[in-house]
C-alpha cells in the first residue's frame, strides 16, 4: 500500500506544481518530499469520524460481469476498462475511507458517460463519480463494490470568450491547469483551492467548493452559468447556456453545485472568468482579542473595499503548533492570541499598498492590532501563506486528530473553539483556522491516542452545537460518508422531502453514489 501511495503523491504532486497552492485542507502543492515525510502523521494519526456508511447494508444492486465489462471495453476502449491497481480510485485522498470496486471506468466524453449511465441504469449497477478525488469526506470514494467512473479524461474542450469573460470547459480539467490557460489571455479561475492541481472544475463544482477567494469573488453561484449533466439515466441534460441574465427558466445549472454525484455527473462547464489581478498583496495583523478581529474585518472592509480579497484566521495556540511540529518561524516576536492574514487584488500596485498599509495603520493606530506588517516581497508573502496553508498538516502531526469543517454566524464563529476546549479540557488539545471573511471554521482536536469515549460524543456536540447557533455542519467539504448521519440537522423534513424527489426525478433507480448524501435505500 505504500508504494501505491508513493506513486499517487508524485503523481498527484506533478499536477500540482504547476502552481502554488494556496488555503486548503492538507493542500497538495508542496513538495513531494514534505508530504512523504507526513505519511505516518496522515495516515497512522489522522481519525476522522467513522463512517455511517460502514454500518449499512448492500443496497439491491448487480454485480459486475464479464459482460458488463465486455459491453464498457467496446464503449471507451480496453485500455479505459481497469480491473487492476485501482487502490487510487478506492480511497479518498486523506487514505481513511477505503472501499472496494471491481473496476474504474475512465470515458473521454459527454457521450461515452452517457452510453455507460444508461447501461448501468438498465442492469442496475451502482457508479460512483469520481474527480480529482481530492475529497475528505469520502463522497467519490467506493463502499462495497461499486463502479467507479472517473472524469479525469474528460478534458479536451476549453473555450474562452475573452469580449464577455465567458468560459466553457470539460468538467475534467484540472483547476490549475485552466487557471494557467487563462492567465494566457489575462484572465482569472476565481475559485482557489489547496487541490488545485489535482481537482477537477466539474468536481468542484459537484463538491461546491469554496476556497480562498470567497470574499473577494464570491461563490461558485456567483460564476456559474450552466452545464451539461448526464443523469442516473443517461439523460445528457444542457443545462442553463452562456447568457448572464436569463431569467426564461428554473437555473437549473445550479442544482449541480453540492450536488455530490447524486444527480449526475458534470461533464461540461460554462462560467464566468475574472481579469487576473496585477497586484497581489498581503499582509498580517497580530490581534489580542476575537471582538477585536471582527472590528478589524469591519475595518478592512471600509477601507480596502473592492481589493480585499482574503482575510483569513489563524488562532494562537494554531500557531504554537506551527511552529513546535513545522519548520516555520512566526512572522511577529512573541505570542498573540490571534493572527489575521490579509490579501488584496487589484490593478494598481501603488494604489493597492497605499491603501492596505493605511490599513494596517490604522488597525495599529486605533489598538485594535497589537503588531502588524505588510509583506515587501514575494518571499515574505510566500511565507505568511505557509504559516495558514500548513496549519492543517501540524495538527496533523500534533497527535490523533478529528476534524470539522463548518460554517457559523461571526458572533459564534469563535466560541465553538471555546466551548470545546472548555469541554475537552485536560483530554484534547483544540485548534482553529479557516476563512473568517466567510464564517468557515477550520476545528481539529488532537489527542495523544485514539480515544473511543471522546469520538462518541465529539461529533454529536460540535454538530448539534454548530446548529443550534445557526451554522452549517458543512461549510465546503461536503456530506459524502462522513456527515451522513447528521445531514439532516438544521434541515426541515419538507427540504429532505424535496431533495429526495429531485434524486428520484434525476436518479430514478438511485445508481449513482449510494450509502452518500442521500442513501438508494431511503
Amino acid at each position: 500500500m505504500r508504494d501505491n501511495l508513493l506513486r499517487f503523491l508524485h503523481e498527484l504532486c506533478g499536477k500540482a506544481m504547476a502552481t502554488r497552492g494556496m488555503v486548503g485542507e492538507f493542500a497538495v502543492a508542496f513538495r513531494v518530499s514534505r508530504i512523504i515525510s507526513l505519511f505516518p502523521s496522515i495516515t497512522m494519526k489522522l481519525s476522522l469520524i467513522r463512517s455511517a456508511a460502514a454500518s449499512l447494508s448492500r443496497g439491491n444492486f448487480a454485480k459486475i460481469s464479464s459482460a458488463d465489462l465486455s459491453f464498457f471495453e467496446k464503449s471507451i476502449g480496453n485500455d479505459y476498462v481497469k480491473t487492476k491497481e485501482i487502490d487510487n480510485y478506492t480511497s479518498d485522498w486523506t487514505r481513511q475511507m477505503k472501499g472496494s470496486s471491481e473496476c474504474v471506468l475512465l470515458p473521454t466524453s459527454t457521450e461515452e458517460t452517457s452510453a455507460i449511465l444508461r447501461y448501468c441504469a438498465e442492469k442496475r449497477i451502482a457508479i460512483v463519480v469520481q474527480g480529482g478525488n481530492t475529497g475528505l469526506v469520502g463522497g467519490a470514494t467506493p463502499i462495497y463494490d461499486e463502479v467507479v467512473l472517473s472524469t479525469s479524461r474528460i478534458n479536451k474542450r476549453f473555450h474562452l470568450e475573452a469580449s464577455s469573460g465567458v468560459l466553457t470547459l470539460d468538467g475534467g480539467f484540472i483547476l490549475a491547469d485552466a487557471d494557467n490557460r487563462l492567465a494566457e489571455r489575462g484572465f482569472m479561475m476565481p475559485l482557489d483551492l489547496g487541490a488545485k492541481g489535482s481537482c477537477q472544475i466539474g468536481g468542484c463544482v459537484a463538491a461546491g467548493a469554496g476556497g480562498i477567494r470567497l470574499l473577494r469573488y464570491g461563490s461558485l453561484h456567483s460564476h456559474l452559468l450552466g452545464c451539461t449533466l448526464v443523469d442516473g439515466k443517461g439523460t445528457i441534460l444542457n443545462l442553463g447556456g452562456r447568457l448572464r441574465k436569463d431569467n426564461t427558466s428554473l437555473h437549473t445549472a445550479h442544482l449541480a453545485i453540492g450536488s455530490e454525484g447524486q444527480l449526475g455527473v458534470v461533464t461540461s462547464v460554462t462560467m464566468g472568468v475574472v481579469p487576473r489581478p496585477q497586484s497581489i498583496l498581503s499582509a498580517m495583523l497580530a490581534v489580542s482579542s476575537y471582538s477585536d478581529c471582527i472590528r478589524l474585518l469591519s475595518l478592512a472592509r471600509s477601507k480596502l473595499g473592492e481589493i480585499l480579497s482574503s482575510f483569513e484566521v489563524i488562532d494562537g495556540d494554531t500557531m504554537k503548533c506551527v511552529e513546535r511540529h513545522l519548520p516555520l518561524k512566526n512572522v511577529f516576536e512573541g505570542e498573540h492570541n490571534f493572527y489575521l492574514l490579509i490579501e488584496t487584488h487589484g490593478s494598481n500596485g501603488d494604489h493597492d499598498a497605499e491603501k492596505l498599509n493605511g490599513f494596517v495603520e490604522e488597525a495599529l493606530g486605533a489598538e485594535l492590532a497589537v503588531d502588524g506588517v505588510a509583506a515587501n516581497s514575494e518571499s515574505e508573502r510566500a511565507h505568511m501563506w505557509r504559516l495558514r496553508e500548513e496549519s492543517p498538516l501540524a495538527a496533523a502531526k500534533d497527535g490523533y486528530i478529528y476534524k470539522f469543517d463548518v460554517s457559523l454566524p461571526l458572533e459564534h464563529f469563535y466560541r465553538l473553539t471555546e466551548e470545546t476546549r472548555e469541554k475537552l479540557k485536560g483530554r484534547a488539545r483544540v485548534y482553529c483556522y479557516g476563512h473568517l471573511g466567510d464564517g468557515n471554521s477550520h476545528l481539529n482536536v488532537t489527542t495523544d491516542g485514539e480515544d473511543e469515549e471522546l469520538k462518541k460524543e465529539l461529533s454529536p456536540f460540535v454538530y448539534n452545537w454548530v446548529v443550534s447557533h445557526g451554522g452549517s455542519i458543512s461549510a465546503e467539504h461536503g456530506i459524502g460518508q462522513l456527515k451522513r448521519d447528521y445531514r439532516s440537522l438544521g434541515k426541515s423534513e419538507e427540504e429532505s422531502a424535496l431533495i429526495r424527489s429531485l434524486k428520484d426525478v434525476f436518479d430514478p433507480h438511485r445508481i449513482l453514489c449510494p450509502y452518500k448524501m442521500i442513501h438508494s435505500q431511503e
